[in-house]
């Protein structure tokens, strides 16, 4: 059955192969998906400009596929077939300094002989903020980088947990070559992935986390509580950055919002 004939038993032919395409990526089956392309498979990622023919995809499907089982993308819109091709639609949503953001994607697979022939896959960047002067650059940066939205999202993935788990931001001397080499990425493509994906600078992004650390240790301390200290304790190494900090995030002054702490907790006590 060729790409040319077009009628319902195509249409059906087509639905199951990109299904067990689907199957394949979703359960991390590496050999089935590599088995599934046609050995003229082209594989167009238009958001890195790029072509691939079979022997270049093994690589980029292994980094791409889901890294959990059970891990899915958000799909938007059903699987729609039409003759030898089918459309899928689906987004990946990150949480980003300045919001939520997420790429949206949509594949075109068409099908020969019963496997994958030709991938068109499209992806944007939509942000819930306004994008900053930058964005405009998204693609041709991804390019020279070669990250598709899904590695830029478990980059994400990977600068979080890490933020979490091991607390770099205590450091006051914490610069964005440690923080690349610590997560396994280059300092190109984290500084790539905060500036033009998550629209904020290295060290705001690092000065959010520890204006969260702060705050979590007021809500434990008790009084007198000194914001000053605490500040320092949570890697500010600037008064004058960590009040701005501050006030930028939580809409009050620092001596304002320990005021508001100590009256709730008096009124707690009196109960």
């Amino acid at each position: 059955m060729h790409a040319d004939d077009d009628g319902p038993l195509q249409t059906q032919a087509t639905g199951e192969t990109v299904m067990r395409y689907h199957l394949c990526w979703k359960h991390r089956d590496l050999d089935g998906v590599m088995a599934l392309y046609h050995p003229d498979i082209q594989y167009s990622d238009f958001f890195q400009n790029r072509v691939m023919g079979l022997d270049e995809l093994r690589e980029y499907v292994r980094d791409s596929m889901p890294r959990n089982p059970g891990e899915a993308l958000e799909h938007s819109d059903r699987i729609r077939l039409d003759g030898n091709t089918a459309f899928i639609q689906y987004q990946m949503t990150l949480r980003g300094g300045e919001g939520l953001v997420s790429f949206r994607s949509s594949e075109a697979i068409t099908v020969r002989d019963g496997l994958i022939w030709r991938v068109n896959e499209y992806a944007s960047l939509v942000r819930e903020q306004p994008p900053s002067k930058t964005s405009n650059n998204l693609r041709p940066a991804a390019s020279r980088l070669g990250l598709s939205p899904r590695q830029l999202s478990f980059m994400a993935e990977d600068l979080q947990q890490y933020f979490q788990r091991q607390q770099p931001y205590l450091d006051p001397e914490l610069d964005l070559q440690r923080v690349a080499k610590e997560c396994g990425y280059s300092r190109n493509q984290i500084s790539y992935l905060l500036n033009q994906v998550l629209g904020q600078s290295f060290y705001r992004y690092v000065n959010q986390a520890r204006l969260q650390h702060l705050l979590a240790a007021l809500d434990k301390a008790t009084p007198p509580l000194r914001v000053d200290e605490l500040a320092f304790a949570a890697g500010f190494n600037s008064l004058s950055a960590f009040y701005s900090c501050f006030r930028q995030h939580t809409g009050q002054s620092p001596k304002a919002y320990v005021k508001q702490i100590s009256l709730r907790a008096r009124a707690q006590d009196s109960l």
